[in-house]
């Protein structure tokens, strides 16, 4: 195909990801404020082991601090840009203090301690975003966007914490989902596209454990969908990271 035939081609592309992204955004300020619900917290599993109160909640979220560890020395090795590579390593760091956060915030579950949960994860789908972008959009717009969307994240907890209105944190989390199977879709790239969608598969898979928290506690008894969920989210990680930083022998 001709660069003069594939320019219309391209900028329809874009369009269409523009065009999703001022649906959403209209779409959540549409929407009346949507307040933090208290069951929230109301956690299925609340088992207390070596005297840690809800103590499986707690301590599932080693994963994300193991994956956490494994990412900085993965994009450590990884020849990408510079500004990637940045954006690796917040990833990287976002894992680790959501590790922690998390733990902290199920030790006595409360609005209070959920922000110290969702101040560093509402960060990484952001930069999962930003990097998606400079392989199948623009190099230039990724590498622009990196920072301010990370930042557009944390704000979004700080604005809920605020005002208790989660539809910023709500459009942050949802709408990269939405756009990064998308742009995969609509533009080549270069990385190998099945690490992040593995990733992000097992990342939307996690989620029907957490809404299903108590049922899958009642059925086995052994431990609950939001435990199941902290593992399996850690797992997401690892693919995207491997996605973010892939290694010279990757064939995915």
């Amino acid at each position: 195909m001709s660069v003069v035939a594939a320019a219309p081609e391209r900028r329809w592309r874009v369009g269409v990801l523009l065009a999703v992204v001022v649906v959403g955004v209209i779409a959540v300020m549409l929407t009346p404020p949507l307040r933090q619900d208290p069951a929230y917290h109301a956690f299925a599993d609340r088992r207390a082991y070596f005297g840690i109160p809800y103590a499986l909640n707690v301590l599932s979220n080693v994963g994300f601090l193991v994956v956490g560890a494994w990412s900085f020395a993965a994009v450590a090795r990884a020849r990408v840009p510079r500004w990637e590579r940045a954006a690796g390593f917040l990833f990287a760091l976002g894992l680790v203090l959501t590790g922690f956060g998390s733990a902290y915030y199920h030790l006595a579950p409360s609005n209070a301690t959920l922000v110290w949960d969702r101040l560093p994860l509402a960060a990484l789908f952001p930069l999962v975003f930003a990097v998606a972008i400079g392989d199948r959009v623009s190099p230039a717009a990724g590498r622009a966007l990196f920072l301010p969307l990370a930042v557009a994240g944390v704000v979004s907890v700080v604005w809920w914490d605020v005002t208790d209105d989660l539809r910023p944190y709500a459009l942050v989390q949802f709408l990269p989902l939405a756009l990064i199977p998308l742009m995969l879709a609509l533009f080549p790239g270069h990385r190998p596209t099945r690490p992040l969608l593995i990733g992000v598969a097992i990342y939307a898979g996690s989620k029907i454990f957490e809404v299903g928290d108590g049922v899958i506690m009642a059925a086995g008894g052994l431990v609950s969908g939001h435990t199941v969920k902290h593992l399996l989210s850690a797992v997401a990680a690892g693919f995207i990271v491997l996605w973010l930083a892939p290694p010279r022998h990757l064939r995915l």
